[in-house]
């Protein structure tokens, strides 16, 4: 014997998921409301006077050549734009760490006249290092 069972229509219940979207419409209305009066608002910032932003890198590179002649992390100068460079950097970054490299045929003497440069300049932290 064969059960005859009533044919059901399956629908969907909608109106959970109507209700939802009028709360999220009505929430986004009243979150992006912006009353006309706030558009006006006037603001003063504070300005503060400063050096550049921009800071000079933590460690220097000098290189002795075997003529005596330096360069400052690449850039050809004398011993007293050396001196002059170092100290203006120094006051920016007092922290400044310079390392001297010399080349294998350059003096002691040359090496050392530059790590006297880079003394007057007033950096405190200085080390040398082989030319690679």
């Amino acid at each position: 014997m064969k059960r005859n069972r009533g044919t059901e229509d399956a629908t969907i219940n909608l109106t959970p998921m109507i209700d939802v979207v009028f709360l999220l419409v009505i929430f986004f209305m009243v979150s992006s409301k912006m009353d006309s009066n706030d558009s006006g608002v006037q603001v003063n910032v504070a300005s503060a006077d400063m050096q550049s932003l921009a800071r000079t890198p933590d460690q220097r590179i000098v290189e002795v050549r075997s003529d005596g002649s330096l360069l400052l992390d690449g850039t050809p100068m004398s011993s007293d734009q050396l001196t002059e460079t170092l100290k203006q950097q120094r006051s920016v970054y007092p922290g400044l760490q310079v390392s001297v490299r010399g080349d294998s045929d350059s003096s002691l003497h040359h090496v050392v006249k530059v790590m006297r440069q880079i003394e007057l300049a007033g950096v405190q932290k200085m080390g040398v290092s082989e030319r690679r």
